[in-house]
């Protein structure tokens, strides 16, 4: 089969960016890699006003195609989060064609879905929820619901599974891809190991987590990102070729 575009989240460039460097300079070292698509962490802006406009210009400079990684919430105390339009704009100035946020207090919401998230979609931004690392936003059942009453209210908002925060929260991130797979339109893919008591996030194959058989269940053609913390290039091409080898092998 062809292989889906394969991306790379700015995570894998931590160590890089702890170290002060911004990912308006780190982008190259990305494009040098072979990634077309590159996914912006809000966090890492340090100064939006110099590095948006700079992120902005390579992109359209290397014809890159960039997703925006959000760390907030659409539903804040049971109402629609009042910063999200903010994150939009910034969207628009980056050149965005996907943003993602997390789910947050949608069970004390009582209002009109479509009413109030269609004015958000509408903006040419496809707009995902991730489940996160958290009890809200980040397990089955309140994803489960909002993803549910998103599609009886027929609101174009999708789903970003990432497979390695499940372990986090103490799901089963199998039965949550058997789950959750009719909303996948983004996945992000790493590998957990638990030393101790708590997960750690590494690269493939170095952790538990049997990611071939949970992409067996995900859909075969959407985009697929690498997410997780390494300085060395090397790990990160392993990581591409791992990929490409097992959707080539489908």
């Amino acid at each position: 089969m062809t292989t889906p575009m394969i991306a790379a989240n700015f995570l894998l460039l931590a160590d890089e960016w702890q170290a002060g460097r911004s990912q308006a300079e780190l982008m190259p070292e990305l494009i040098d890699l072979g990634f077309d698509t590159i996914e912006i962490r809000r966090e890492y802006f340090r100064n939006m006003t110099e590095e948006i406009p700079a992120v902005a210009q390579l992109a359209r400079a290397h014809g890159v195609t960039l997703y925006y990684s959000v760390p907030d919430e659409v539903f804040v105390d049971g109402a629609v989060n009042p910063k999200l339009q903010g994150y939009l704009d910034e969207g628009k100035q980056l050149g965005i064609k996907k943003i993602k946020w997390n789910t947050g207090d949608f069970a004390h919401f009582t209002g009109d879905l479509a009413a109030v998230l269609t004015p958000l979609i509408d903006q040419g931004i496809e707009i995902n929820i991730e489940n996160d690392q958290t009890q809200t936003s980040g397990t089955l059942a309140p994803i489960t619901a909002f993803l549910t009453a998103i599609k009886a209210a027929h609101v174009d908002l999708g789903y970003v599974y990432d497979l390695g925060n499940w372990p986090f929260v103490g799901a089963d991130p199998v039965a949550a891809a058997q789950s959750l797979a009719p909303f996948v339109r983004y996945i992000h893919v790493k590998d957990d190991v638990t030393t101790g008591t708590h997960p750690v996030t590494v690269p493939l194959d170095e952790g538990d987590l049997p990611w071939r058989d949970i992409l067996d269940i995900l859909p075969q053609d959407v985009p697929v990102a690498l997410e997780y913390p390494t300085g060395a290039h090397d790990v990160i091409t392993i990581g591409q070729k791992k990929l490409a080898q097992y959707y080539a092998a489908k």
